[in-house]
């Protein structure tokens, strides 16, 4: 049985999916698990020899209480991304050498409508 919480960040990854494909990305993974955490979404971005394989992290949040998405990302959760994306990039040498950690926050007020939705590139410095 899901939890209201895990469907909450599921419908959360879900609009992040979907923000970024409006915007010419690919998603090629989704939720990839490791033994170090998860990766929210994989895409590239660009084409050619242009592309850039792109590991995002999603934070949504409901109402203020506990502060906007972009404050969620923590400096412990901030290298554990940085890691995860590297691991993933070594694993995958077919994929673009290029590599970004992304964030997507997502704000919704207190009645589940949506606030905003920013998409912060390099997010995490590798």
């Amino acid at each position: 049985m899901t939890t209201p919480r895990a469907r909450l960040g599921a419908s959360g990854e879900r609009m992040a999916a979907d923000y970024l494909q409006q915007r010419g990305h690919r998603v090629i993974a989704t939720n990839v698990r490791r033994r170090e955490g998860e990766i929210d979404l994989v895409t590239i971005e660009g084409t050619g020899d242009r592309e850039t394989l792109v590991c995002v992290e999603v934070k949504l949040r409901r109402g203020s209480r506990l502060g906007t998405a972009v404050q969620a990302l923590s400096p412990t959760r901030q290298r554990r991304m940085a890691s995860l994306a590297e691991a993933f990039a070594a694993e995958h040498p077919e994929l673009p050498q290029q590599l970004r950690v992304d964030l997507v926050a997502i704000d919704l007020a207190a009645d589940g409508r949506l606030l905003s939705i920013q998409h912060v590139p390099n997010a995490v410095e590798g």
